[in-house]
């Protein structure tokens, strides 16, 4: 017996979606009102988190690149004399707005001129002590900003995104809902393993999906916010979310339908989302994942998971990644691999550095991260990248523009790499 759908009647679908599309449009609308009151002002004080900074020289003048997130949700970067200050650090600004700002860069991550005013003394916080805990155990500072960046959702420098990139494994840096779902798998399991003995002797009246569903989910909601709510984080934290719910409710999981749901409440509650690349690359990866699960129901269940998602996620993702980002290389012929040894690297690493012993990869890494490849600028055409998603959407209901829509993946990998 099949679970219920979602929604039954394409009215339903109507009715909700133009609900989500009207309070999409207000919310936005509120967005705007406070962009407009901003670029129109002088100057403007905040207090605001230092994010990153780093030193650049050009013209041999040596300046500092700080990456900040205000108090009021404002993602910035700006420029100062030396000397740098410290990450995760709180500084007093005065910004300077201009015009010239768009709506979109507001919402988004924007740059503008601005004057310290001052660097407050803090006491240290939780994440900064788990930081320098990390980095006390690297001595290399690639391999600090690495577990940085896949533990606490901290930006890498250009050099160490070009050193990862070539391997095409970007999405294991950035935190996503690849990593979400590995710590899903780690908590339920573990709690699953306490809770289930206890349970079943105590009170088997309990069922146990819901409690250890409940707890699993407000520990990585709290993790979520810890790390400050990355956009592909916030996405995937709400697809854990709806599907619980609909596990729960005994609706059907495997939905396009509450994928579309899903997307449409996050842009409701985050309108800024809709300009972000990374949170259209992870609502795109699930998709394929929903589009290679549909299609593939008749395998043993052991081959999808094992082959058929992994390599087929990375010939499904070539075209629509490769539409933005150009830099191509054999060597991300690997990431399939690397991405499968990275599911149990993940919590694997994270349990070493609880014992003080995060730096066991370290020469593995360095050796992998700094091993040459080729790289070349390929683009794929803004129009075939249009017509690459409306083909996937197509693909949905059709098996054979699946069929199709894999060839057009394959014929892509051929021109990137062969």
């Amino acid at each position: 017996m099949e679970p219920p759908k979602l929604l039954d009647e394409r009215r339903e679908y109507v009715w909700i979606f133009g609900a989500l599309a009207l309070l999409f449009m207000l919310h936005l609308g509120l967005r705007y009102q406070a962009y407009r009151h901003f670029v129109s002002l002088p100057f403007y004080f905040t207090y605001a988190e230092v994010e990153d900074a780093y030193t650049k020289t050009k013209h041999d003048y040596r300046y500092c690149v700080v990456r900040l997130r205000s108090d009021e949700g404002l993602h910035f970067y700006t420029t100062t004399p030396e000397p740098c200050p410290k990450p995760l650090s709180r500084l007093r600004l005065e910004l300077f707005p201009s015009q010239s700002l768009t709506l979109k860069a507001y919402l988004g991550r924007f740059y503008i001129k601005s004057r310290i005013k001052e660097q407050l003394p803090v006491a240290p916080t939780l994440k900064q002590r788990l930081v320098q805990y990390v980095n006390a155990q690297h001595t290399e500072t690639m391999m600090q900003h690495f577990y940085n960046a896949i533990f606490f959702a901290m930006p890498l420098h250009k050099p160490q995104r070009e050193a990862i990139a070539k391997w095409g494994v970007s999405h294991l840096v950035a935190l996503s809902g690849f990593h979400l779902g590995i710590l899903w798998a780690v908590v339920y399991g573990l709690l699953w393993l306490f809770y289930r003995p206890i349970q079943q002797r105590y009170f088997p009246y309990r069922y146990a999906l819901i409690d250890i569903g409940v707890v699993a989910l407000v520990v990585l909601g709290l993790y979520v916010w810890f790390v400050n709510a990355p956009d592909s984080l916030v996405r995937a934290y709400a697809m854990v979310l709806a599907g619980w719910f609909a596990l729960v409710a005994g609706v059907e999981l495997l939905s396009f339908g509450l994928l579309a749901l899903v997307v449409g409440v996050v842009l409701v509650l985050f309108p800024s989302l809709i300009f972000s690349v990374g949170f259209w690359f992870s609502v795109a990866g699930v998709f394929y994942i929903y589009l290679l699960l549909y299609h593939t129901a008749d395998l043993p269940k052991w081959v999808v998971m094992l082959v058929v998602i992994p390599v087929g996620i990375f010939l499904l993702m070539l075209p629509v990644v490769h539409t933005i980002f150009p830099m191509a290389s054999r060597c991300q012929l690997f990431s399939v691999v690397l991405s499968m040894l990275f599911t149990p690297f993940y919590p694997l690493s994270m349990l070493l550095h609880l014992l003080g012993m995060g730096g066991v990869f370290d020469g593995g890494l360095m050796q992998l991260f700094t091993l040459p490849c080729h790289i070349e600028q390929k683009l794929v055409p803004w129009w075939a990248g249009v017509g690459y998603l409306c083909l996937s959407f197509l693909a949905i209901g059709q098996k054979h523009y699946f069929y199709l829509l894999l060839a057009t993946a394959v014929a892509t990998a051929f021109w990137l790499y062969i």
